[in-house]
């Protein structure tokens, strides 16, 4: 049977990067082909070298150029993208060439707390600022306008008033370890039904 290639956007570390790799690794349906971040130095290109998965670089001029990117994906065979911790904002014919088939995680309970600015850090900051009594994550569809798609999934935790930002961040990291490959995998096979 072909395995189904996808590709993994990422900015920073790779946490969630490498949690997918290793996850899809052992799958007889799914492989992640390529791994795409914006910045030179996220240590996600490392994780994923070390794992055997093809790296590419593609700063902004070149993730808006489809004469750039739409090649890359097509030379990697890609049919669907998983956005993990990917910073940018996706560009519109990308959107078109992968309807329904670009996801994003978020680290929060949209629709608070998301939009322009709204990643990492920042995010986390922001919840502990509103004296939320929970935090999760959400991964939804990708649109044109930033953390508006459609929601896939929600997955939640409780926050005490003790918790500092970086608790926080903790606690929904713990969420994102635990159900993000799970969900990518239930969309892919909702994506792409056996026939």
């Amino acid at each position: 049977m072909e395995k189904i290639n996808f590709a993994i956007f990422v900015s920073g570390s790779g946490t969630n990067c490498e949690n997918l790799i290793r996850y899809f690794a052992s799958s007889e349906r799914y492989h992640c082909a390529l791994v795409v971040s914006n910045k030179p130095d996220a240590l996600a290109l490392t994780k994923a070298e070390r794992l055997g998965v093809p790296t590419a670089i593609t700063p902004k001029p070149e993730l808006n150029d489809k004469e750039v990117m739409m090649p890359l994906l097509q030379q990697h065979g890609i049919q669907f993208i998983v956005l993990a911790g990917f910073l940018p904002l996706i560009p519109n014919f990308l959107i078109e060439s992968y309807p329904r088939r670009i996801i994003n995680i978020h680290p929060a309970l949209l629709p608070k707390f998301g939009g322009k600015g709204m990643w990492g850090h920042h995010v986390h900051e922001a919840v502990k600022a509103a004296g939320e009594t929970e935090t999760g994550m959400t991964v939804h569809y990708v649109t044109p306008v930033c953390d508006s798609g459609e929601m896939i999934a929600q997955y939640k935790v409780a926050l005490s008033p003790n918790d500092t930002a970086e608790d926080i961040a903790e606690k929904e990291h713990q969420l994102e370890m635990q159900y993000f490959p799970k969900i990518v995998e239930q969309v892919l096979n909702e994506t792409f039904p056996k026939s």
